[in-house]
Order: structure tokens, then C-alpha cells, then sequence
């Protein structure tokens, strides 16, 4: 009989790699993926507790697979069975919950007599991007962030430990590698006593020199994290895409002091302005966070204002939640749930239309898509992204995913630009 298994994951990049891990780790094993309504034998669901949204579809997550899979172990872990590891234990089927702590021993745990392959990424699912977790862990202590409780103090992998890592996922023919962590600008490749720590701009430099690999983002970072040496890193790399994920939260001096972010909105777009400088055709994605406590509609026009100045090319918007145990859930003058639900309309009405506004600059441009997947029942369109980051919509029937296309932008529509094929890179590459 063979054995079969489910993985659901909640949540972050970080989260992601470590479930795809799971599943590495488990097809080695000799396990095989449930299939549509097949039963399986163990499921896995890596659970996040960011928002009160995320609590609860954990919960329903963890429900609905125990009802479809009567007699499966099932395991939860990730940052809610950290936060609530009691409640979890008492719904009907749990049978483990592990803590984030022993995130990479989880198997270990639920086979205690059976030999447990190595925790790492060896292939990345439905993907053709791979991130690659490098750090953990958070030492800022953001008041509305449960994240420093439930995932420790911050911690880094070693650079030869990332690399070989990255070396491994380009041989099995993946082109774009995204570096992730919970808060990647504290990597410090976990020095020796005594050794001399690395920086992130030396690891990115690292993993540019990596024989094959054709793109290398950096995922999540704060804005004053991104100095002179990341910024040459990124901009002077072969292989470095120039566009990141830089985190604003909130476009109010006064939020962002609540808040306990160390950058003001002057340093947010100092950032901005230093990296379009050296390109103008540098994007930025971000995360917001709407109806902070005491957010005045002042407050949020200021949000608003930022990021109509930056065009980003997408926006994370996260309704404030009270998360237990931090010091923005005692903090006095919530914002009411009708206001809040008004600026998260408004939040993503503006954010479709400044990436609208953004790709029209690509119009008649030749640009390099790598494909990613085929739009559900359209079979003459595969999406992909530019190295800046802008979803383009490549206009073929032959081409595969995780294939580099060089395509004329011809049009631009809500979904991303429309893409015509100019030069297909999958056979001069060979």
C-alpha cells in the first residue's frame, strides 16, 4: 500500500519553504501526494497568525482536512500552534502540534522510529521561482506583531549552507531564486565566535556568482535596511532583479512611531529615490497595514499619498487586527470595523490603478518574461513576470512554464500587459 500525504500552508514565503520541504522530505520517504479525493495517511498544515483572518482559516483548514480524511494523522505547526498550541491540541483529529522551534525535527517527531531525511528544498512544487529561506525570526518587536513571540529571536543559516542550497535548485533547472526570510536585512550568516559576520549584500553577491542562475530577487525588507552596500549589490549584479519588496506599513510619521518601525516616510522614499536613480526602471511591491489604532483619515491620506508617488507594482494590504500579547492591542482609539473596511477598499481601488498606471510605461517595450503558469482554461496566454516584476501575459500556445521569453508589450489590461513573442531563449540556451 502506498502512503500518502497533504501539506496546506498559511501564510508567508518563509512558511512556504518550509512546507515544500516537508514534502521533499516526505516523497523520500516513499510517500506520494493524495490525489483529488483520495484519503491520505499524514497531513501537514503550516498555520499563520498574523491577522485574526489567518487564525481562523488555520482553524478551518485543520476542520475540513480532518473531516476529509477520517483517520489521517494530522499535524499542525507554524506560528498559531506556537501562539495556541492548547486550542489546536483540542480539535478533533490533531494528533501533533509542534512548535515553530522544532519546525525541522517535525517528522522526527510524528515517526520517532523511522530514518528522517534531511530538512531542505530539493524542488519546488507549481513553482518556477524558489525561495529560499536564509534567515528567521524577528529582534523588532513592531507593536501590532505577534511574530517575535512565535518565531524567537532572529537567526541566520551559514552563507556555504544558502549556496549550496541555491547550486542544488539551479541544477534542477530552476532560473529564479528569491531570497526570504521573517526579517532578512538582520542576516548575518551565523558567524563563529570571533568570525567577522557576513552582511546581506555579500550573500546576494554570492548567489549572483552561482553558475546558471538567471534571476535572484531579495523578498521583504524595511527601507532602512536597504544601504549602500545592498544597493550596489542589487543594482551592479548580473543576475539581480531590480525590484524588491520593500515594506512601508503605513505612510504617517505618527503611525509608523506607534508602530515601532525604525524608518520615517522621508527614509521610505529616500530608498525609493536612490534605487530609480541608478534605474528607472526599478519597481517596488510593499505591504500595508490599514486602521492602525488612532489612524485619523489624515493619517490614512498620507498612505494613500505614498503610494500614488512611488507605482507600485503590487500592494499586501493587511486590515489591523488585535493580535494577543502586544502592545498595540492595549493601545486606546481603534478604529472602527466600517472605517476600516472603507480604507481596505479604497487601499486596493488605488493600488489597481497606480500598477495600471505603471505597466502603460511598458507599452511598445521589448521586455524578458520568465514564464510561470497557463490562465485556467485559456490555452493561447501563459503569465509570467519581467525581471522589474510586472505580470505580462505571454501571448503562445508552445511555451512552457520556466521558459525566458523576450516580449514586445502591446497592450495592457487589469490582469498585466499582453505580451507578444519576439525571441524565445529555450533554444538558444541549450
Amino acid at each position: 500500500m502506498k502512503k500518502t500525504f497533504k501539506v496546506v500552508t498559511l501564510g508567508c514565503r518563509t512558511n512556504q519553504y518550509e512546507s515544500q520541504a516537508y514534502q521533499d522530505q516526505l516523497l523520500q520517504m516513499g510517500y506520494a501526494p493524495a490525489q483529488g479525493d483520495e484519503t491520505a495517511d499524514l497531513c501537514i498544515v503550516n498555520t499563520c497568525t498574523v491577522t485574526e483572518s489567518a487564525d481562523s482559516s488555520s482553524r478551518h483548514e485543520i476542520r475540513s482536512l480532518a473531516k476529509r480524511h477520517p483517520g489521517a494523522k494530522i499535524v499542525v505547526t507554524g506560528c498559531y500552534a506556537e501562539r495556541n498550541a492548547a486550542l489546536l491540541q483540542q480539535i478533533e483529529g490533531v494528533t501533533h502540534v509542534v512548535p515553530n522551534a522544532k519546525k525541522e525535527e517535525l517528522l522526527q517527531i510524528v515517526f520517532p522510529e523511522e530514518e528522517i531525511p534531511e530538512f531542505s528544498i530539493k524542488n519546488f512544487d507549481a513553482h518556477t521561482r524558489a525561495f529560499v529561506k536564509v534567515q528567521d525570526g524577528c529582534n523588532s518587536f513592531c507593536t501590532y506583531c505577534v511574530i517575535p513571540y512565535v518565531r524567537g529571536r532572529s537567526r541566520s543559516r551559514t552563507m556555504s549552507d544558502v549556496l549550496q542550497e541555491v547550486e542544488g535548485l539551479v541544477a534542477k533547472g530552476f532560473k529564479e531564486v528569491v531570497l526570504t526570510g521573517i526579517n532578512i536585512g538582520d542576516f548575518d550568516g551565523n558567524p563563529a565566535e570571533g568570525e567577522k559576520a557576513d552582511r546581506l549584500a555579500d550573500l546576494v553577491r554570492a548567489v549572483d556568482k552561482i553558475p546558471g542562475i538567471k534571476r535572484v530577487r531579495v523578498s521583504s525588507i524595511d527601507p532602512d535596511e536597504v544601504d549602500e552596500d545592498l544597493a550596489d549589490a542589487i543594482l551592479n549584479g548580473e543576475h539581480t532583479c531590480h525590484s524588491m519588496h520593500v515594506v512601508l506599513q503605513a505612510g504617517s510619521n505618527v503611525i509608523l512611531k506607534r508602530m515601532n518601525r525604525k524608518y520615517t516616510r522621508q527614509i521610505f522614499l529616500q530608498t525609493v529615490d536612490k534605487l530609480r536613480e541608478a534605474d528607472p526602471d526599478f519597481t517596488f511591491t510593499t505591504d500595508v497595514i490599514v486602521g492602525f489604532p488612532g489612524e485619523t483619515e489624515a493619517d490614512f491620506q498620507e498612505t494613500l499619498a505614498v503610494m500614488r508617488e512611488v507605482k507600485f507594482a503590487k500592494v499586501h494590504m493587511f486590515p489591523y487586527s488585535d493580535r494577543p500579547s502586544t502592545r498595540a492591542a492595549l493601545y486606546p482609539n481603534k478604529v472602527p470595523p466600517d472605517i476600516i473596511k472603507a480604507r481596505k477598499v479604497e487601499v486596493m481601488r488605488v493600488a489597481e490603478q497606480i500598477s495600471f498606471e505603471l505597466r502603460e510605461e511598458y507599452l511598445n517595450r521589448v521586455m524578458t518574461v520568465l514564464t510561470e503558469s497557463r490562465e485556467e482554461g485559456n490555452l493561447q496566454e501563459i503569465a509570467g513576470h519581467t525581471e522589474n516584476f510586472l505580470r505580462v501575459l505571454v501571448q503562445s500556445s508552445t511555451i512552457g512554464p520556466n521558459e525566458l521569453v523576450e516580449v514586445l508589450c502591446v497592450q495592457n489590461i487589469p490582469e498585466g500587459l499582453i505580451g507578444k513573442v519576439v525571441h524565445s531563449h529555450a533554444h538558444s540556451d541549450q
